[in-house]
C-alpha cells in the first residue's frame, strides 16, 4: 500500500526526499531513538550481512549528514538520539552546537538562538513547518519552551525557497515532531533523571535537586493504516544564580575623574522551572493517495524566581552619597569608600507563566498522474502572565532626602568580576531594618515599600496553506509547485502596575516574625546575610497594600497606559517555484527556482496622549515583498557537492516594535514651534537584505563530511530606534497649540525606524568525522563540530555605522566522542565571542549591551544494555552542564565598567531510560 509523506515535504520544503524518516524520531528516551536507528541502518543489509549496526549517537550524525547532502538547500540539523541523550536541558543547548550558531543564556539556560551573527530578531521559528506564537513579546521563539524528549528532528535553513513559509532573515528553525506511521512499529519507552546544582540551595524555600520524567507511547493499526504517537515530558528543576549588577559607571575615566561604579543592584537569584510539555499526532492513511495527519502540542510554563539582594546608591551620589578613591588603574576606580550610604534590601519575586497550545491539521494527495495537492491548516496561541513584584526594606524612611534610620560606610574593590563590598552595617538584623522607602522613590511624604507590575500578553495566530504540485517526467524541471498562505496574528500587552504600599499613614513596618525566612547570605559580594522574606505572603496578610496605577480617567498613569498595545498582521502569501534536475554524466544537478509575493496588512491600536488625556487610536500600513529565490546543487560522482544560493530575504519587526502608544508635545526651542513624540512606529516596514551562499561539501564513508561555507548579506534596510518626520495631523492638537498659530502638523517622532543598510559576510568550516573512515582501529570514536568567522557593519538612524545585535564575530564548537559495545561517552564544547546581548531593563522593557565571550563545556557517559541481556532496552546516563563554570558577563562603556556578571555553577544530571 502506498504512503505519502507529501504534506510533511511540502510544509517542511523539499529537503526531505529520502527515507531518513525512520531515524529521525525522538521520544524521552534514548533506547527509542537507537531503536530508531537501527533499523535505517539494517534496511541498508542483507539478512546475511554481519556487519556491525551503526546506533544511537553515531547514527543519529549519520542521519544529519545525510540530511545535508540529500537537501537543495543550505541546512544544519539535529536529529533523534542527538537531542535526547546530550546533556540538554532543552533543544536550546543542542541547536547551538551547530555551525554558524549559537545560544544567549537566560538564568543559565540556552533559550534564544542567533544565526550567524545576528540575533534571535532576525530568524523564525516553525513547528511542523507552521510558524508559533511566542513566550516573548517579540517574534523569536524561546526554545526552552519545546522539551527535547517530544521533539523528533530540527532543521536550521540557511537559505530559503520560494515554498519556505515564515521564513527569517538569516535562517530558519523547523522544529519537528514523531510521525508514527514513518516510524512504522510500535513503542513504549519511560525515563527519568535527577538533577543537582552544585550552588546548593542559595535562598530559602528554593532547592539543589530537580528531576524530569517523560514517557513516549508509538503504534499503528489497521494494517499500518492509522498511526498514532504520544509524548509528555515534565520538569521540575532548580537554577541557582549568584549576580553581580551595576546600575553604571560615574566619572570620565581620567586620572583626574575615574570611572567609579555609580550604583549596585545585585542579587541571590533561585529559579524554580516547572514545565509540561504534550505532543499528540495522529495519521490516517485514507487511500493509497490520500494521508491526513492531525497533531497537537501544550507547554505549560512556570518559571519562579527568587531575587534576594541590596540596591545601593554609590559614586552618582544619590541621596547624600560621597565617594573616597584610594587607588584607580587608566582611569578607572579599583578601591576606596563610600560614606552616608542607605541600601534598599530587596526581596523581589519574579515569576513567567505561560500556557503555549499548538494545533495542526494536514492533508496529503499524491497521485499516481504526476499531480499532488495538500492542505494545511495551523493554529497557535500563548497566554502570558509575566509578574516582577519588588519589595524595599532598610534601616529607615527616606521621603524627604535628609535621611532617616542608619546609613553604612562601605569599601569597595572593583575589578573583571564587578565589585565586592565591606560595609559597616548588619543588614540581617530584624530589629534595624524595616519596611520602607529607604530612598525616598515614592516623592514626598508617601513611602513606596515596592512595585508591582504585571505583564499580561495573549498572542494568537491562525495559518491556511494550500499547495498544487505537477510533475514532469524526462524533463529538467522535475516539478512545479504553486501555493497560496494567509496567516492573521493578533499579539496583545496589557500592563498591570502599582505601588507597593504600607497601610494607612505608616512610613515605616517591622516584619512580622512569623515572615522572616532564613538569611539569604551574600558573601560572594561581601555584603553578609540579609534580611530575607516572601512580599507575597506580606500582600496577603496585609502587611503591604497594591495601589494599582492602571487608571484611564484624569488621572491616568500615562507611563503605564503608554505600554500596552495590540498588534494585528493580515500576510497572504503566494509562491511559484519550479524544482530542478538534470544528469550531466559526471554529477547530477538540482535544486529549486522560485519567488514569493507577500502582502502584509499591519495595524496597532493604543493610546496617544494629547493634552484632553488618553486616548485609543489605531494605525497601520499596507505593503508588499517580493521575494525571489534560487538554490543549486551540483552533485559530482566524487561526493562532492557544490551548492550556490541566492535570494531575497526579509524578516518582519518586532512587534513591540510596531506598537501604538505615542505621547508628544510642542518643543518651543524651535521657532514657531514644532511637534515632538515619541513611542512605538506602526508604519514600520521588514528588514530587508540581498543574500548570497556559496558551499563546498566533501563527502566520505559513512556518515563523514567536510563543509565550506561562504556567505554574504547586503542589507537594504535595518531598523533602529531614532527621530523622523511624522505627520501628526491625524492626531489632536498637543497642549498649548492655540499659543503657537502657525504650527506645523509635520513634526518629529523619536521610535523604531527603518534606516540605511549595510553588509554582513563570512565563513563557516564544519566538520563530522566517524574516525573508522581513517582507520579501522578508531572504530568507535568520532568528532563533530564547526567553526564561523563573520565581519558586519550596519547604518543606524543617526547614519553612524554600529554593531547588529546578537553579533559575535566568532563561534565555534565541537565534540569528540566514543561509542561502541553499548557504552558511550562525549564532550562537548561551543565558544562565542563578545556580542551585543537582548536584557530585560526597567519595568520590563528590552535593553541591549555586550555581553563578553564565553566557551561552555559540557558531558556525558552512559551504557545501553545490549540484545539478548537481561535488561535489553534500559540505558542509564551521567551528565555534566557547564563543568568549567563559566561566568555570563557583559560591560558598559569599556571592559573594566562590568554590568552584569553572572555565575551559575555547575549541574549534575543522572538517569535512565527503558524501552518496551
Amino acid at each position: 500500500m502506498k504512503k505519502s509523506n507529501f504534506g510533511s515535504r511540502k510544509l517542511l520544503t523539499n529537503a526531505s526526499r529520502t527515507a531518513l524518516g525512520m531515524v529521525m524520531i525522538l521520544s524521552a528516551q534514548n533506547a527509542f531513538a537507537q531503536d530508531a536507528a537501527d533499523d535505517a541502518d539494517q534496511a541498508a543489509q542483507t539478512e546475511e550481512d554481519d556487519a556491525i549496526v551503526v546506533t544511537g549517537f553515531r547514527a543519529s550524525l549519520e542521519s544529519a549528514v545525510n540530511e545535508k547532502r540529500t537537501s537543495d538547500q543550505i541546512v544544519e540539523s539535529v536529529t533523534a538520539e542527538d537531542i535526547g541523550k546530550l546533556p540538554d536541558a532543552s533543544i536550546g543547548e543542542s541547536i547551538a552546537r551547530l555551525p554558524g550558531l549559537a545560544a544567549q543564556r537566560l538564568n543559565g539556560r540556552a533559550n534564544v538562538i542567533a544565526i550567524r551573527g545576528f540575533g534571535p530578531d532576525f530568524s523564525q521559528t516553525l513547528l511542523n513547518g507552521r510558524e508559533q506564537t511566542t513566550t516573548s513579546d517579540n517574534r523569536s521563539v524561546e526554545l526552552d519552551q519545546y522539551p527535547s524528549e517530544v521533539v523528533s528532528q530540527v532543521v536550521v535553513y540557511k537559505s530559503p525557497t520560494a515554498s519556505l513559509v515564515g521564513q527569517g532573515l538569516v535562517g530558519t528553525i523547523d522544529i519537528r515532531t514523531i510521525r508514527p506511521l514513518e516510524y512504522g512499529k510500535r513503542v513504549l519507552a519511560v525515563g527519568a533523571r535527577g538533577s543537582y546544582a552544585d550552588l546548593g540551595a542559595l535562598n530559602a524555600g528554593s532547592s539543589e535537586l530537580g528531576y524530569r520524567a517523560n514517557a513516549t507511547y508509538v503504534d499503528q493499526f489497521a494494517d499500518d493504516t492509522v498511526g498514532i504517537s504520544l509524548a509528555a515530558s515534565y520538569v521540575d528543576e532548580p537554577y541557582q544564580i549568584q549576580e553581580f549588577n551595576a546600575w553604571g559607571y560615574a566619572g570620565s575615566g581620567t586620572a583626574a575623574s575615574p570611572s567609579v561604579i555609580g550604583g549596585s543592584k545585585s542579587f541571590v537569584t533561585s529559579t524554580t522551572l516547572k514545565r509540561l510539555g504534550l505532543n499528540g499526532t495522529l495519521q490516517f492513511q485514507a487511500t493509497d493517495n490520500l494521508m491526513l495527519t492531525v497533531d497537537g502540542f501544550y507547554s505549560n510554563f512556570n518559571d519562579d524566581q527568587s531575587k534576594r539582594g541590596i540596591e545601593l546608591p554609590l559614586g552618582f551620589g544619590a541621596f547624600g552619597t560621597s565617594t573616597a578613591i584610594t587607588s584607580q588603574e587608566d582611569g578607572f576606580a579599583t578601591a576606596g569608600t563610600f560614606s552616608n550610604v542607605r541600601g534598599v534590601i530587596r526581596n523581589d519575586i519574579f515569576q513567567r507563566k505561560a500556557d503555549l497550545y499548538s494545533f495542526g491539521f494536514n492533508a496529503d494527495y499524491e497521485g499516481d498522474d504526476g499531480w499532488k495537492a495538500m492542505f494545511d491548516f495551523g493554529y497557535s496561541r500563548t497566554d502570558r502572565n509575566e509578574l516582577s513584584l519588588e519589595s524595599y526594606a532598610g534601616t529607615g524612611f527616606n521621603g524627604d532626602d535628609t535621611g532617616n534610620g542608619a546609613s553604612a560606610t562601605i569599601g569597595f574593590a572593583s575589578g573583571p568580576t564587578g565589585t565586592v563590598f565591606n560595609p559597616s552595617l548588619n543588614y540581617s538584623d530584624p530589629s534595624t531594618i524595616f519596611l520602607t522607602d529607604p530612598l525616598g522613590w515614592g516623592g514626598g511624604t508617601v513611602p513606596q515599600a515596592g512595585y508591582f507590575n504585571n505583564r499580561i500578553v495573549e498572542d494568537e495566530l491562525f495559518q491556511f496553506r494550500t499547495e498544487v504540485e505537477r510533475e514532469f517526467e524526462g524533463s529538467f524541471v522535475k516539478s512545479l509547485q504553486f501555493g497560496l498562505n494567509y496567516t492573521t496574528r493578533e499579539k496583545s500587552l496589557t500592563p498591570d502596575e502599582a505601588f507597593v504600599r504600607l497601610p494607612g499613614t505608616a512610613v515605616t513596618a517591622s516584619i512580622p516574625s512569623q515572615f522572616l525566612l532564613e538569611s539569604t547570605n551574600l558573601s560572594y559580594l561581601g555584603l553578609g546575610p540579609i534580611v530575607s522574606y516572601d512580599a507575597r505572603d506580606l500582600i496577603d496578610a496585609g502587611v503591604l497594600e497594591l495601589e494599582p496605577r492602571t487608571t484611564t480617567g484624569p488621572n491616568a498613569a500615562n507611563d503605564v497606559l503608554g505600554k500596552g498595545y495590540t498588534v494585528n498582521e493580515d500576510l497572504m502569501t503566494a509562491y511559484l517555484q519550479a524544482n530542478l534536475e538534470s544528469e550531466l554524466g559526471f554529477g547530477t544537478l538540482t535544486g529549486n527556482v522560485g519567488v514569493q509575493a507577500i502582502n502584509t496588512e499591519q495595524k496597532s491600536t493604543g493610546f496617544i496622549f494629547p493634552a484632553t488625556g488618553p486616548e485609543l487610536r489605531t494605525l497601520g500600513d499596507n505593503y508588499w515583498d517580493i521575494l525571489p529565490s534560487l538554490n543549486l546543487s551540483l552533485r559530482l560522482n566524487s561526493d562532492t557537492v557544490i551548492r550556490f544560493a541566492a535570494a531575497r530575504e526579509i524578516m518582519r519587526a518586532r512587534l513591540d516594535d510596531t506598537r501604538l502608544s505615542i505621547g508628544y508635545g510642542i518643543d518651543s526651542s524651535v521657532p514657531g514651534g514644532i511637534i515632538r513624540g515619541g513611542g512605538g512606529n506602526p508604519f514600520l516596514r521588514p528588514f530587508r537584505a540581498n543574500a548570497v551562499d556559496f558551499n563546498v561539501e566533501q563527502y566520505f564513508g559513512q556518515g563523514g563530511v567536510i563543509a565550506a561555507q561562504l556567505f554574504y548579506k547586503d542589507i537594504k534596510s535595518f531598523i533602529f530606534n531614532g527621530r523622523f518626520p511624522f505627520d501628526f495631523s491625524a492626531l489632536p492638537e498637543p497642549t498649548g497649540a492655540a499659543a503657537f498659530p502657525n504650527l506645523p502638523t509635520l513634526g518629529t517622532l523619536d521610535a523604531p525606524v527603518n534606516t540605511g543598510g549595510g553588509d554582513l559576510y563570512g565563513a563557516e568550516l564544519s566538520v563530522t568525522m566517524p574516525l573508522s573512515n581513517l582507520t579501522s582501529a578508531l572504530d568507535g570514536f568520532g568528532i563533530t563540530g564547526g567553526a564561523s568567522y563573520t565581519k558586519t557593519n550596519i547604518e543606524d538612524a543617526a547614519g553612524n555605522r554600529t554593531q547588529i545585535p546578537g553579533y559575535s564575530k566568532w563561534v565555534v564548537n565541537a565534540t569528540a566522542y566514543f561509542e561502541k559495545w553499548g557504552f558511550n561517552a562525549r564532550g562537548s564544547a561551543r565558544y562565542r565571542s563578545t556580542f551585543l546581548g537582548d536584557f530585560t531593563g526597567f519595568g520590563g522593557s528590552p535593553t541591549r549591551r555586550t555581553a563578553l565571550a564565553e566557551t561552555i563545556i559540557d558531558a556525558q557517559i552512559g551504557y545501553d544494555f545490549q540484545e539478548g541481556s537481561a535488561l535489553e532496552g534500559l540505558s542509564l546516563y551521567l551528565q555534566g552542564q557547564n563543568l568549567t563554570d563559566e561566568r555570563f558577563a557583559s560591560i558598559g562603556g569599556n571592559a573594566n565598567q562590568v554590568i552584569d556578571y553572572q555565575i551559575y555553577g555547575r549541574r549534575f544530571l543522572a538517569g535512565f531510560n527503558f524501552k518496551f
